[in-house]
């Protein structure tokens, strides 16, 4: 029979689950809701993610989007210099090229001054 140690383990182990999978739904959530057209960063999800949740960060919503974020509009969500993540940097550009985009004159970058969607506070 597990002693207290051992409950409490379990307990906190399923809470840090739920709250992993609250942060993982408010940046998915976010993230869906980047228009076509537009971008937003991901300094600027986590920001509005730690305004509803009270932590994360920019490396954390990136994990989020490379581990679960297939679902969503992942091209749309850029560094704070408007660069697509690199390993799908391609694929990314494409796609925001199709959308109508608009980006800097080397083709390599988001023109984030006119492309720049913030997501909305809590």
């Amino acid at each position: 029979m597990p002693g207290p140690v051992a409950d409490h383990g379990a307990t906190a182990g399923r809470v840090h689950a739920d709250r992993f999978g609250e942060y993982l739904d408010e940046v998915l959530t976010l993230g869906e809701q980047v228009p076509v057209g537009l971008v937003t960063t991901y300094g600027a999800l986590a920001d509005a993610v730690r305004a509803r949740l009270g932590r994360g960060g920019p490396r954390q919503v990136g994990q989020v989007l490379a581990h679960a974020g297939s679902a969503v509009p992942w091209w749309r969500v850029v560094d704070a210099r408007g660069a697509p993540p690199a390993r799908h940097a391609l694929e990314a550009l494409g796609r925001l090229i199709r959308e109508g985009v608009p980006l800097v004159a080397d083709g390599t970058r988001v023109a984030l001054p006119q492309a720049f969607w913030e997501p909305p506070g809590p």
